[in-house]
């Protein structure tokens, strides 16, 4: 190799060579859930490979962006990047971003759009920034293969079906250079994320504090007759699963085939088996002090309304029972604000002797471990 040669490739290799237009993949591999870990939070703490930084170029700003929510955040995180440590192991390729249905989703950095339609019952935009793909499910798209993005525009709306939090909506966002997936997050955060997942939650063992203004008027019913929580919203090692994740909802304790009751008047929009929930029935308040919520009542042993039939607070919508990943009877109630998984407690009454004096003390003492 001549000395001159010998001199130009490391500059070369600095530059990079000239972009040619992307081929089409094979399949826009979308980076989804896959059995196992799914939906536990790790405190990630290795550092992303440097060409998320050193590398790709940032928006006009100096800063990637959020594709949902505000696009310099704060966004809730549902759930947390969580790789496998192996390719054909089970883990979790990206992260699960809270929204609402048909919320705007936008490119996180300007790119060329490789794949935008259906996949596997759900619509998927992927984008190619140079060296690192982003993908973005379940969106409907408003781009088309070919199109060029720039960070922040609009590619889509968010899909109700398909969504990893189901019954509530979510976008799962993930990255890859080439092979490898990486932590989107780092592309907008400029360094490793070490405190998953935002708002709320908490990456101990112990149900995060309660809100510090919780509604004026609680606006919520007691679903069951004799409240007593056997086991609170937050952070905890399932009994069955063993593995450490949110718990999305309150457990009530209540004797198998005691009435449930709507917490509010509402319209049943939902039931079913719905796998782990076991029979479920969700029902859609509309807006209560202002704010859109929906309950919903799982492990139940049986219905008694219908889906579209609208409901009276404190009617017998069905009975307790042990359907789905259950230890036992009881009612698992869940409480979606604005579309949004939140603690159900701070709605619901609060007396002397209440089920949140009780939750609150086990809280404080730290004793509460189920």
């Amino acid at each position: 190799m001549s000395p001159l040669l010998a001199a130009l490739l490391p500059i070369a290799a600095l530059l990079g060579a000239a972009p040619t237009a992307p081929a089409a993949p094979a399949e826009p591999v979308p980076t989804g859930h896959t059995p196992g870990a799914v939906g536990t939070v790790v405190d990630r703490a290795a550092d992303p490979p440097p060409a998320l930084h050193d590398v790709l170029s940032p928006s006009p700003g100096g800063r990637w962006v959020y594709p949902v929510g505000p696009p310099g955040g704060p966004v809730e995180v549902v759930n947390a990047f969580d790789p496998p440590d192996q390719p054909w192991l089970a883990g979790h390729r990206g992260v699960d971003l809270a929204a609402t249905a048909g919320a705007e989703v936008r490119a996180a950095g300007p790119g060329t759009v490789t794949y935008a339609g259906p996949l596997a019952g759900r619509g998927v935009v992927v984008i190619d920034h140079g060296q690192l793909r982003t993908t973005y499910e379940p969106v409907t798209p408003a781009v088309t293969v070919g199109n060029e993005v720039g960070a922040g525009q609009p590619i889509g709306t968010l899909e109700a079906a398909a969504s990893h939090c189901a019954p509530a909506a979510c976008l799962h966002w993930g990255a890859r250079e080439g092979e490898r997936y990486t932590d989107p997050l780092a592309l907008v955060d400029g360094g490793p994320v070490r405190l998953l997942p935002l708002g709320r939650r908490t990456l101990t063992g112990d149900p995060p504090p309660p809100p510090s203004q919780p509604p004026a008027s609680r606006g919520l019913a007691w679903p069951v007759a004799a409240p007593r929580i056997t086991s609170p919203y937050g952070m905890r090692v399932h009994p069955i699963t063993g593995v450490r994740k949110l718990h999305d909802g309150v457990d009530l304790a209540a004797a198998c085939g005691a009435p449930i009751r709507a917490a509010a008047a509402g319209l049943v929009t939902g039931s079913g088996d719905r796998g782990a929930y076991g029979l479920q029935l969700t029902v859609d308040h509309g807006r209560i002090r202002g704010t859109p919520l929906t309950t919903s009542y799982s492990h139940l042993s049986a219905f008694s309304v219908t889906v579209g039939q609208a409901v009276r607070a404190g009617q017998v919508i069905g009975r307790a029972g042990t359907t789905g990943l259950s230890t036992g009877c009881h009612l698992h109630v869940m409480l979606y604000a604005a579309g949004l998984v939140t603690d159900p407690v701070p709605w619901l009454p609060r007396s002397s002797g209440s089920p949140m004096t009780s939750y609150l003390a086990k809280a404080i003492r730290g004793a509460y471990r189920r």
